[in-house]
């Protein structure tokens, strides 16, 4: 059995077809950007905070796997794309020769990333959790026309930072956002976000910490 690292996803001719596919449907639909950019970025930060956590290496690898191929329902469509996703993680890994209990553990974590119908499964799917959602950048925003923004390009657009810091000491996970408010006002980001919030909430809490909220340096939650 193999021991399927982030490095060799990223190279997969599979995966680099199935994010592409992704994107298309995303542009088309009017979405932010949820391909190579953002996988990549939560595959590393999924890791990330799992070692920081100090989970063994062996699953913070799979969080990086989790985090990279958790959006590739995309390719089949945007509804239901967590559940459809993770049928297709599940298939993909097994045909690499990966464990079966491994290849589960990122699948509960990929069908459970979404607000709508996911919860924390495993500390894998909760770090999952808190990295996709702490992903609100305008380098996100595929609409280049302004003046035809919606709130999503908006709030996302206005997002000129954004840093997700976990402290295994002090048990908490804090996300730090800077938002021009001359482009989006904070209001406009909690109407959008906050059951996003919510779920990372509970993320958190399934892995020991405290969520907190940060944004123009003042805490909201």
């Amino acid at each position: 059995m193999s021991e399927l690292t982030l490095k060799d996803v990223m190279k997969d001719v599979e995966v680099r077809a199935l994010l592409r596919a992704s994107a298309v449907q995303m542009t088309t639909l009017g979405y932010t950007e949820h391909s190579f950019r953002h996988c990549r970025l939560v595959a590393l930060q999924c890791g990330r905070i799992l070692r920081e956590l100090g989970f063994p290496e062996r699953t913070a690898q799979l969080g990086e796997l989790a985090g990279y191929l958790h959006d590739i329902g995309n390719a089949v469509g945007r509804v239901d794309h967590p559940q459809s996703g993770a049928v297709l993680t599940y298939d993909y890994l097994r045909r690499t020769g990966m464990q079966s209990e491994e290849a589960i553990a990122i699948m509960m974590a990929v069908a459970n990333h979404d607000e709508e119908t996911g919860i924390p499964v495993n500390e894998v799917g909760a770090a999952l959790i808190l990295s996709d959602k702490a992903d609100v950048h305008r380098s996100r925003v595929t609409n280049r026309d302004r003046t035809t923004f919606d709130i999503h390009d908006r709030v996302n657009y206005a997002a000129t930072k954004s840093t997700l810091e976990v402290d295994a000491e002090e048990k908490t996970a804090i996300l730090n956002l800077t938002i021009d408010t001359e482009i989006s006002a904070v209001m406009d980001y909690f109407e959008i976000f906050l059951v996003r919030m919510k779920m990372c909430r509970t993320a958190a809490q399934f892995l020991g910490l405290q969520f907190q909220l940060l944004i123009n340096g003042n805490r909201l939650l």
